[in-house]
């Protein structure tokens, strides 16, 4: 298992919701993150807000960066992941494409029994569904994907839920999510640390257009 150095950081943002989060750590002892409520204007704040978080010493010093690469806003998400590849590009080190659904899982992972199936909805367009469902292998592990993102209509959704007889509520996803970088942070650095370093061409905005009906 690989461990950053204590002059090594990871960067991670989250831009695919109203609120824009920032998080940069070298998960020892120096941890900050911010939240920005952007509503429509993150192109405008987006590289401000960057630059004044993170300083031009620490940008040398990232090993890897991550980000939300949806589902969510589409133009939001694609700004961040843009960015996010022409940083990684820039600095020749590894870009982490986390999804928007298992952030929030993840960051609600505490409240559920290890085997047990997380579902996970947010609001598409024309009424449909961005959905997914995670197990619970462990409390410090990743999860196992079950029902990796997808869109889908409501209708087949609950058909879905009641045939793994899942007795939890769907987790609902809320309009703003920049305060779930940190799980974006943490799920890529779990990745990190087994020996994945993915290319930043690799990340790859999921806007979900295809619908299972």
């Amino acid at each position: 298992m690989y461990n950053l150095t204590s002059s090594q950081y990871g960067l991670a943002l989250h831009t695919t919701s109203f609120q824009l989060g920032l998080i940069i750590s070298n998960f020892s002892k120096e941890i900050r993150s911010k939240t920005w409520d952007v509503e429509h204007k993150l192109s405008t704040y987006l590289h401000q807000h960057l630059v004044e978080f993170v300083s031009h010493k620490i940008f040398e010093k990232l090993a890897f960066i991550a980000v939300a690469k949806g589902p969510g806003s589409f133009t939001s998400t694609r700004i961040g992941v843009v960015t996010a590849r022409t940083l990684a590009q820039q600095l020749n080190i590894p870009l982490f494409g986390i999804s928007t659904l298992e952030a929030f899982a993840w960051q609600n992972r505490d409240n559920y029994s290890v085997d047990s199936l997380i579902p996970v909805q947010m609001s598409a367009s024309r009424g449909q569904l961005y959905v997914a469902i995670y197990k619970v292998k462990d409390h410090n592990q990743k999860f196992i994907i079950d029902l990796p993102d997808m869109v889908i209509d409501p209708d087949i959704w609950v058909q879905k839920i009641q045939s793994l007889k899942i007795n939890t509520k769907p987790l609902i996803i809320p309009k703003k999510l920049g305060f779930t970088v940190t799980s974006i942070l943490e799920l890529a650095y779990y990745d990190w640390q087994h020996g994945k370093h993915p290319h930043w061409s690799d990340v790859i905005p999921f806007y979900g257009m295809s619908v299972v009906n």
